[in-house]
C-alpha cells in the first residue's frame, strides 16, 4: 500500500535516543518503587495479626488479610476524637495563617517601604529553624499564657511556624499578577482592599490554594511540639495520639499501622482534589523581583 505523496516520513528513532528513553523509565520506576513501598508494606503490616508478625518465618504480604485491625482500632483508643482535634488544629492555623500571610504578601509585593528587604529576609530565614530547636522557648511562652495542654495552643503555635512560607508564597504568586489590573479597577471606583478581594485574589486563586493545602498539610503532620505539650489524652491530635499503640511492654504494630494509614488518607485526597492546581500554584508562587 502507497503513502500519499504529502505524508511526511517518521524519523527512525536512533540508538542513543532510545537507550536514553529506556534509562529514564528505569529511574522513573525506580523512584515510585522506592517512594511506595513503605507505603506498602504499611498496608500489609496493618493486615498482620500479631503472631504473624513477629513470626520468624513471617513474610512480607499478610497470609491472611486481617481487615477487622481497622475497625478494632476505633475501640481500641479515641481515634475520632484524635481526628477531630488534628481537624481542629490544622484548620485554624491554616485558617489564621492566610488571613495575616495575605496581607503581609500584598504589602510585600505591591507597597515599598524602608526595610523591606530587610523584613523579607527575616522571612526567609526563619524557615530555616525548626519547631524542635526552639522548643523550650515555645513551652515557656505557652506557659506564661497558659496555653499548654490546650488545642488553642497547637494552633497558634502552627499558624506561627507556617506564616514565614505563606507570606514567601503568596508574594511571589502576587508578585506575577500585573498591578495594571488593579489599576483598573479603582479607576472603576474600587478602593485598594476592594480591588485586591475581586480582582487580585481571584486571579491569585491556584497559589492561594496551593499555599492553604500546604499549610494544612504541615499542621496535620506536626509531632514534636504536640507531644510535648499535650498531656490530656483527649486533647491529643492524631499523629500524638497513634502512640497509644505504642506500649512500654510491647508495640502493637499491626493497629500503629492501620492508625497510620487514617493518618494518611485526609492528605492523599487533598492532593487528589488539589492536582490541577498545585503545579500552576507552585510556579506562579516562586519567589519574583
Amino acid at each position: 500500500m502507497s503513502q500519499p505523496a504529502n505524508a511526511i516520513p517518521k524519523k527512525p528513532v536512533s540508538m542513543k535516543k532510545a537507550i536514553l528513553r529506556l534509562l529514564l523509565y528505569f529511574v522513573v520506576l525506580d523512584v515510585c518503587v522506592i517512594t511506595l513501598y513503605p507505603y506498602f508494606s504499611m498496608l500489609c503490616t496493618a493486615l498482620k495479626s500479631r503472631e504473624e508478625i513477629f513470626s520468624a518465618a513471617g513474610t512480607i504480604l499478610p497470609v491472611t488479610a486481617l481487615w477487622s485491625n481497622f475497625i478494632d482500632i476505633w475501640s481500641r483508643a479515641p481515634m475520632a476524637r484524635y481526628m477531630l482535634n488534628s481537624v481542629l488544629i490544622a484548620g485554624g492555623s491554616t485558617l489564621i495563617a492566610m488571613l495575616c500571610g495575605i496581607p503581609a504578601a500584598y504589602a510585600l509585593a505591591r507597597m515599598k517601604f524602608k526595610g523591606q528587604t530587610a523584613f523579607l529576609g527575616f522571612v526567609i530565614v526563619s524557615q530555616m529553624f525548626a519547631p524542635v530547636v526552639l522548643l523550650i522557648g515555645i513551652y515557656q511562652v505557652m506557659q506564661v499564657l497558659h496555653l499548654t495542654d490546650s488545642i488553642l495552643g497547637l494552633v497558634f503555635i502552627n499558624a506561627a511556624f507556617n506564616q514565614a512560607f505563606t507570606i514567601w508564597l503568596l508574594r511571589g504568586t502576587f508578585m506575577g499578577i500585573s498591578a495594571e489590573m488593579e489599576q483598573a479597577a479603582t479607576i472603576d471606583g474600587c478602593n485598594r482592599i476592594q480591588a485586591m478581594m475581586k480582582v487580585l485574589l481571584p486571579v491569585a486563586a491556584p497559589g492561594i490554594v496551593t499555599t492553604l493545602i500546604f499549610i494544612f498539610i504541615n499542621a496535620w503532620n506536626e509531632y514534636t511540639v504536640a507531644l510535648c505539650l499535650i498531656q490530656t489524652d483527649t486533647l491529643k491530635p492524631l499523629t500524638v495520639g497513634i502512640n497509644t499503640f505504642n506500649g512500654y511492654n510491647i508495640i502493637e504494630w499491626q493497629y500503629l499501622f492501620a492508625a497510620s494509614i487514617f493518618a494518611i488518607i485526609p492528605v492523599v485526597i487533598l492532593f487528589m482534589c488539589i492536582e490541577k492546581n498545585l503545579v500552576s500554584g507552585l510556579a506562579s508562587g516562586g519567589v519574583k523581583g
